[in-house]
This record gives C-alpha cells, sequence and structure tokens, in this order.
C-alpha cells in the first residue's frame, strides 16, 4: 500500500482509503461481523484512512471503526487517520446553522462515538450553496479548532463551485468532492485549485455506486433500503451521489466500453481506482467496502502498475461520448 501527503496537515495517508458509508447504512444490510471484519481486513491490508459521517447509520459507522480501533497497540493506532462529517444532522438543513453553536454537538457526539478526545479530521457534509458564502462557517471551524476538539478542517462538496468558495478559506485543508471517470470536471479547475493552495483530495464515490465495477446489467436490482434504489432521481440527497448521477443504462454501456482499459490480471474497479491515483491532486481515494473480499480488491489497485496514454484517452472519450452532456454542467 503507498501513501500520500493529505495536503499540508503533515499526515500522510494510504492512497487507497476506506469509505464506511455501507458499513453505516443506505447500502442495503450490512451484518456487525461483515462490517468489522471488513475493518480488520483494511488494516491488515494497509489502509490507514478511513472516512465516515455521523450521520452512517446515526453514528453506527463511527462506533464499528472505534471497536476495531480499539483493538490496535498504540503504535499502530498512531498511524491511523480517522475522517469524519458533520452538518447533516441539522434540521433543518440550511446555511444559517451551519455555525459554531450548532455544529458543536455534533462535533462532541462524533469523539464519543470515535472515541477520541480530538478528531483528526473534521469535514463538513455537503453544505446548502449558500453556506460557502457566510464566514460563520469557517469561523466555527476555526473555533473549534482552537478548542482542541478537531486537528484539520475540510469540506465534502457537491459542486466545482462549492469547491473553489471553500478553497478560499485557509481553514479548509482538505476537500472531498466526488471524481471518477463519469464525473471529470473537477480535473479542470478544482485540482489546479486545491494543488496550488497545498490543500489535499479525497474522492469519494470513485466506482460510481458500482457501476464502475462492470457487474452490473440492465437486470440487476438493489434492496429497498440501498440508496440505488430509492435515490435514482434524488429523493431523498443529491442525485450526484447516486451512481454519480448517471443514468444507470447509460452507465452500464460506458462501463462495457472501458473494459478495454484493464490490465491482465485485473478487475475494471480496480483499474478506476487506479485512473483517478493518476491524477497528482489526489491524495487518497475512499471506496466503500461491506464484505474483506471487496477490501482486498480494493487495495491492490494500490499497487497496479500506471495506466498508459491510450487508456487515459479512452476514459476521456468515454465521457466526452456518452457521459458529459449529463453531468458536465450540473456539478
Amino acid at each position: 500500500m503507498h501513501t500520500r501527503p493529505l495536503g499540508t496537515t503533515g499526515m500522510h495517508v494510504s492512497d487507497i482509503g476506506f469509505g464506511a458509508w455501507a458499513i453505516g447504512g443506505s447500502w442495503g444490510e450490512v451484518s456487525e461481523a461483515d462490517a468489522l471484519a471488513a475493518l480488520r481486513t483494511a488494516l491488515e491490508e494497509g489502509v490507514t484512512f478511513f472516512d465516515t459521517a455521523d450521520v452512517y447509520g446515526d453514528g453506527l459507522s463511527e462506533r464499528r471503526i472505534a471497536t476495531v480501533l480499539a483493538e490496535l497497540e498504540p503504535q499502530d493506532r498512531e498511524r491511523i487517520t480517522i475522517a469524519t462529517k458533520a452538518g447533516r444532522r441539522l434540521d433543518p438543513h440550511v446555511a444559517e446553522r451551519y455555525d459554531h453553536d450548532h455544529l458543536a454537538p455534533f462535533v462532541d457526539r462524533s469523539r464519543t462515538n470515535l472515541q477520541v478526545d480530538t478528531l483528526d479530521l473534521l469535514q463538513l457534509h455537503c453544505p446548502p450553496t449558500d453556506a460557502y458564502r457566510r464566514d460563520t462557517m469557517f469561523e466555527a471551524l476555526e473555533r473549534l479548532q482552537a478548542e482542541g476538539r478537531i486537528r484539520h478542517a475540510g469540506v465534502s462538496v457537491e459542486t466545482e463551485e462549492e469547491a473553489l468558495l471553500a478553497l478560499e478559506h485557509p481553514v479548509v485543508r482538505t476537500i472531498q468532492i466526488i471524481f471518477n471517470p463519469f464525473r471529470q470536471k473537477p480535473v479542470e479547475r478544482v485540482f489546479p485549485a486545491a494543488m496550488e493552495r497545498g490543500v489535499g483530495i479525497i474522492v469519494r464515490v470513485p466506482l460510481a455506486s458500482g457501476l464502475l465495477t462492470g457487474k452490473f446489467n440492465a437486470n440487476t436490482t438493489f434492496e429497498a433500503d440501498d440508496h440505488r434504489a430509492f435515490n435514482r432521481h434524488g429523493e431523498a440527497f443529491d442525485v450526484g451521489e447516486t451512481f454519480s448521477g448517471v443514468d444507470f443504462e447509460t452507465g452500464i454501456a460506458a462501463a462495457e466500453r472501458l473494459r478495454a482499459i484493464v490490465p491482465e490480471g485485473a478487475t475494471l474497479a480496480q483499474t478506476t481506482l487506479r485512473w483517478i491515483l493518476m491524477h497528482d491532486a489526489v491524495s487518497t481515494v475512499i471506496p466503500g467496502a461491506k464484505r474483506p473480499d471487496q477490501v482486498r480488491d480494493n487495495a491492490r489497485a494500490s499497487d497496479l502498475p500506471a495506466l498508459d496514454a491510450d487508456a487515459m484517452t479512452l476514459v476521456r472519450t468515454v465521457y466526452d461520448e456518452m457521459i458529459r452532456a449529463q453531468v458536465h454542467h450540473r456539478w
């Protein structure tokens, strides 16, 4: 497992991280045994970056991570970086509530769930766009940092505009954003701006909710409590979080064309993760996993050789011809 600097935070993290949404909820049922086994396997594979949120299973994801980390020796625990997110518990979820007094209780709850005094990295969880234009949101992060509740701060964003607004504030040391062969817009403006400011990029939804595993077909169905069933049109949250906002049938066809870039002995999912890591701005990519075998498959992407120019060109061509018109103008 290779590591990369997380921007200028001083932390180095595994380039393949662990996205812990799936072990909290909204991805179908995941047993306690499978969730803990997946986390333990990630540690065995050298994963040192875990991303979660206070709303993943109403704190269940955070608590499961804490259970596994408590099993580590102190020197091994020090190598692990846990990033969590706050803000989506606000009710109503409006820009005006992204201030210190509303966010602090969520931060304290996450500290309890994760059994830590100080959160390694707190990310605001996709705030409304108007919140990025309010200094109070960033002042809240500065105050939480000064109080010792958080070590570093970042923002998980939906759009390019939000990322660029967040980058204007020095307290923001990481940007989490959707980026994959079906969502290529960040490479144009967000990645260069982040590199210029020394801000780490955390890539989420790297496999387009599984479309880029190449395992789906037109007859694939999902459990009722899986967001891939209940959020296909943005019924519950931003539709871009489900299949990266791409029409399911179009995504299946595009993934089939991308099989041509997969080297012998690898999978489309692994090759997709390696494509993401071809971009120097990326600090870590956080595919989700519900079982140990998925974790091991994801981790292998760290050691795949670099993709050649023909592969990179094909990914761009498929995007331009099949995907761009659906997503590029939206996020």
